[in-house]
Order: C-alpha cells, then structure tokens, then sequence
C-alpha cells in the first residue's frame, strides 16, 4: 500500500476496496479483474456497497475500469468482470491537490462577493 494513499482523506470502505484491488493486481500490467462478490466477500460489504466505492475510487483517479465479455459454452456473449486498473498514485495525490486549491479559490471568491454586497 503506498503511503500518499492517507493523503487523500479515503474513507473507510474506499480503503478497503483499494486494498484488495492492490492486493490481487498483477505489478507488471497494474490490472485484476475480481468480481463485485468477490471483493465483497474479501471485504465484508455488499455488492451494492462494493460498486459504491468502485465508483468512488474512480472519480477520486485511484483506479479506472473497464468492461469484459465473456463467451459460454454455447457460444453467447455475456458481460464478464470489470478489468480494473490500477493507476499511479502520484497522480492522484496531485488531483486531490488540485481539487483542494479550487475549493479553496472558491470559497474566497464567495467571501468577496459577500462582502462587496454587505457593502
């Protein structure tokens, strides 16, 4: 588990569901592709729960995914797992930066804006 991770104010379940991601990711692709179930099982959540923080983890830029299909036996085409890949931290934590610096130039211009009208 990289270190910059705490950096990013995860919550409990987004850190969860990361580190199984990064427990089953092969290091020379940066890719896994458990199930919703298996990452739930692996992690005490629900499936729901489970997409939930997926979700979450890739508005945040930790992981970005992709769909699969599968062929069975009898030669239909199913949707398989999701392929997850694993991005670089670092540019994570310089998103998370970015997003912090423009929360923070907002919030000055509302505070000028306030005091221009108290005016």
């Amino acid at each position: 588990m990289p270190n910059e991770v705490f950096l990013l104010s995860l919550s409990p379940g987004e850190l969860a569901v990361y580190s199984y991601l990064l427990f089953c990711e092969d290091r020379s692709t940066y890719q896994c592709w458990p199930s919703f179930k298996t990452i739930g099982k692996a992690t005490g959540m629900s499936t729901n729960t489970v997409r939930k923080y997926v979700r979450m983890l890739e508005d945040r830029e930790l992981i970005t995914t992709e769909p699969t299909s599968v062929t069975s036996k009898d030669g239909q085409k199913r949707n398989g797992n999701l392929l997850f890949i694993i991005r670089p931290i670092q540019e994570a934590v310089e998103q998370f930066y970015q997003q912090q610096l423009e929360k923070v130039s907002l919030n000055i211009q509302r505070e000028k804006t306030s005091d221009a009208n108290a005016k």
